[in-house]
């Protein structure tokens, strides 16, 4: 019964990467549902209309992931605001699109400054105030290629298997405090994550040029989910007294994994002898 009132009240969200794709989507939802939403994006007039339109149910803040003091000073502020976080989602982030070979470093480093640095920095902010709460629910926005790999974008599928591996410790780690970690994991759809302000493009070697230009060919043709049809689903996540540690958003990324963890399970399986000899 105390779950099923606590899970009527409004909720409390604070959210990255609100200018835009499912970031912009999730949090007007939540604001049309009555929630509140600290509303966060590195450029603050980028999202200055859901003021406007939801007035006191929403706080708009400058954020910029990869500055660790903006983050610390952004959560505070949105839980002195509203006196809590109950729903962290963390959305922020961008794909790198370029073979292992021709990506340089630098690029690598800044991937994974957003992915996966600026994820944690927002984490380790909220968690002091989630565990004062007692309560809370860590959602972070992973991607079916946290499970399979596409080439072409292998360091961005790498950021990916990285945020699962943390946020599955993660939780394990922090559910003695009463705070949930839920992955989400979307297929392809339709948001603005293809577009230039979403993706960085290496410079590149002229040896891959036709085969990166089959590959992009073949992505744009991909079916691509609504992404207007999924705020039910992360509604029912967040309103969930047991909800999943990964959730496969769409139609698209079950079949993926399925594949693909098949084809592992029948070679790990077809070497087993040799890896068992290994052990002695």
């Amino acid at each position: 019964m105390t779950q099923q009132k606590e899970n009527s009240k409004a909720k409390v969200w604070f959210i990255t990467g609100t200018s835009r794709g499912f970031g912009r989507i999730w949090a007007q939802a939540a604001l049309e549902r009555g929630d509140k939403v600290a509303a966060t994006a590195r450029n603050v007039a980028s999202i200055a209309d859901l003021q406007q339109k939801y007035s006191e149910n929403v706080l708009t803040l400058e954020l910029d992931v990869t500055k660790p003091e903006q983050v610390e000073k952004a959560v505070k502020q949105a839980h002195a605001h509203f006196g809590r976080i109950d729903v962290l989602l963390n959305n922020a982030g961008y794909a790198l699109v370029g073979t292992i070979e021709e990506t340089n470093a630098d690029d690598v480093r800044a991937q994974y400054e957003t992915n996966i640095f600026g994820t944690l920095s927002v984490i380790k902010a909220a968690l002091p105030l989630m565990r004062q709460q007692g309560r809370g629910h860590i959602l972070g926005v992973s991607s079916s290629l946290g499970h399979v790999t596409f080439p072409v974008v292998g360091y961005y599928c790498s950021s990916k298997w990285a945020f699962e591996a943390i946020h599955e410790s993660l939780a394990a780690e922090i559910k003695q405090f009463g705070i949930n970690v839920s992955i989400i994991e979307p297929g392809a759809y339709a948001t603005e994550f293809g577009s230039q302000d979403s993706l960085k493009f290496t410079q590149g070697l002229d040896v891959y040029a036709s085969f990166k230009e089959q590959f992009i060919g073949g992505m744009k043709t991909m079916e691509q989910g609504d992404p207007h049809a999924t705020p039910q689903a992360i509604f029912r996540i967040v309103d969930a007294e047991q909800p999943p540690l990964r959730f496969i958003l769409g139609s698209q990324g079950l079949s993926w994994i399925r594949g693909a963890y098949s084809e592992r399970l029948a070679t790990w399986e077809a070497w087993e002898e040799v890896s068992n000899a290994a052990q002695a």
